[in-house]
């Protein structure tokens, strides 16, 4: 099926989210849409996919024009999305969301005929399974997935139903490197079948080794259509109208300690934690690496006080704050910037004001003048874009990521954050290391956990990286290398703990 989108338009409010975008993808092809946060890459799909109407324009599907008003219309045409976070039933079984909006599954006549064929549907998720190899069981539970494991199910639910057009967002955002692998392989079989793949994607890696041809949005338009082989840096001069330098390492001296860990230990049934010692000293910054629920998130969560070790201590600034309650770790200058911005750190519905005026926890009363003055002022220094009356689910990633950075307090002690970079393009995550690195330059200690190698090698101190409950002694960034984390994330290396001084 070729795919033509012509003059497309969307608008929400003020914002130009699609000004005039034109494209087409051809049959059996991997057609990459990059663009940074914010330039229309997502709007786009939602319309050709059915989730959103467009303001007006055209979607033509073997050049003839059709009317997409629906999810359920786009699947009749043959097109499917699978979202950032996929759509599934966690307490179901990996058959039954398998089942899941497949027309005319049923059997027999009477009252059997209103069940779903599920011998039928178990025999052919199997072999599609099979093709791809996945290793999925039909009986097992959707919560025990991993996000790799729950995108390959949703892939082969919309293969079952029909779809010869694929679009995926961000699909690399939370899986691991032998899942991206496993996920290329799959896409370039299916584009060998003749089918059109959309990649949306900020990584220009990624989309360097996957597509054939590339369009890139900036700020609702058409920057420019390149085939493959692209050069980078041209399509990074397209994304963002100029070419961005590698931020250098920069030096600072380090204080004291303010992050002490002795012999501490988690208990978790999926990835517990045991006898990992640590010493951060203001103004380090430590990474964390893993493959995903190797136990980094706990760590994050137990330093924050939000979770009590099963044993050992956890000290801030000298003061013994083991199985302390939360507030007391607030107290003492710990910070945590969860990976889920909506829901775990921003409230959805609230503007960004209004985030800033519980951040100030000034009492019963508010004076909403003086918040949305404060509000304005960090939307300049944090470079947000937005306003203070702006509802926060309406922000791009990279906006809200800022916003977070924005309501925390001046001066920290420590900073944990968990992915800081998740999903974003190359010029917010930039902006943000760059207020990160203002904190440290003040003495703020720094931990972050990420999935992304070459941000831990740029951006760290030290690194540990966890394993099957266990964590490596804290190798030293400048020295360590992407095959040195990959075999230790592997378990292919010794690991420890840290030597005190």
């Amino acid at each position: 099926m070729r795919v033509e989108l012509r003059d497309i338009h969307k608008s929400f409010g003020p914002v130009h989210a699609n000004d005039g975008i034109s494209l087409t993808a051809e049959a059996g092809s991997i057609h990459g849409l990059l663009g940074e946060n914010g330039a229309g890459k997502s709007t786009l799909m939602k319309i050709l996919s059915g989730f959103t109407a467009p303001d007006r324009g055209q979607i033509l599907l073997d050049g003839a024009p059709v009317r997409i008003a629906s999810p359920a219309e786009a699947l009749r045409h043959g097109i499917g999305m699978l979202h950032q976070d996929p759509l599934d039933f966690p307490t179901l079984s990996l058959l039954d969301n398998f089942l899941m909006g497949r027309p005319g599954a049923r059997r027999g006549h009477g009252l059997a005929g209103l069940l779903p064929d599920r011998r039928g549907a178990r025999e052919a998720l199997r072999a599609l399974a099979a093709q791809f190899a996945f290793s999925l069981d039909p009986d097992a539970p959707c919560a025990g997935l991993s996000v790799g494991e729950r995108q390959q199910l949703e892939i082969l639910r919309l293969l079952w139903l029909g779809v010869r057009v694929l679009i995926l967002d961000e699909p690399t955002t939370a899986i691991s490197e032998p899942q991206r692998v496993k996920l290329f392989a799959a896409l370039r079989t299916m584009a060998g079948q003749g089918k059109v793949v959309f990649f949306v994607s900020h990584k220009l890696q990624e989309v360097l080794a996957l597509c054939d041809a590339v369009t890139v949005l900036r700020a609702g338009r058409v920057a420019g259509d390149v085939a493959a082989p692209c050069d980078p840096g041209r399509l990074v001069a397209l994304m963002f109208g100029r070419d961005l330098p590698h931020p250098p390492r920069t030096g600072i001296t380090l204080g004291p300690p303010v992050l002490e860990l002795a012999a501490l230990s988690v208990d978790d049934a999926r990835s517990p934690i045991a006898n990992v010692s640590l010493r951060v000293r203001a103004g380090e910054a430590v990474g964390l690496a893993g493959l995903e629920g190797s136990g980094q998130r706990l760590f994050l969560q137990m330093c924050a006080g939000l979770i009590p070790p099963a044993g050992g201590r956890v000290s801030i600034a000298g003061r013994d704050l083991t199985g302390r309650p939360y507030r007391e770790f607030l107290a003492s200058g710990v910070a945590y910037v969860p990976a889920g911005r909506l829901g775990e750190a921003l409230i959805p519905g609230l503007t960004v004001a209004e985030h800033l005026a519980l951040a100030e926890r000034p009492g019963v009363f508010v004076d909403w003048h003086a918040a949305s003055r404060a509000a304005a002022q960090r939307i300049r220094a944090f470079d947000v874009r937005g306003t203070a009356r702006t509802p926060v689910q309406e922000l791009s990633g990279g906006n809200q990521q800022r916003v977070l950075l924005a309501l925390l307090p001046r001066q920290i002690a420590v900073l944990l954050m968990e992915h800081p970079t998740r999903g974003l393009d190359v010029e917010s995550a930039q902006s943000i290391w760059s207020h990160v690195l203002e904190r440290r330059r003040r003495g703020t200690a720094v931990v972050f956990s990420s999935a992304d190698l070459d941000e831990l090698l740029e951006r760290s101190d030290r690194i540990l990286v966890f394993f099957n409950g266990r964590v490596s002694a804290p190798l030293d960034a400048r020295r360590a290398t992407v095959e040195q984390l990959g075999r230790l994330m592997a378990g292919d290396a010794p690991v420890g703990r840290e030597r005190r001084p």
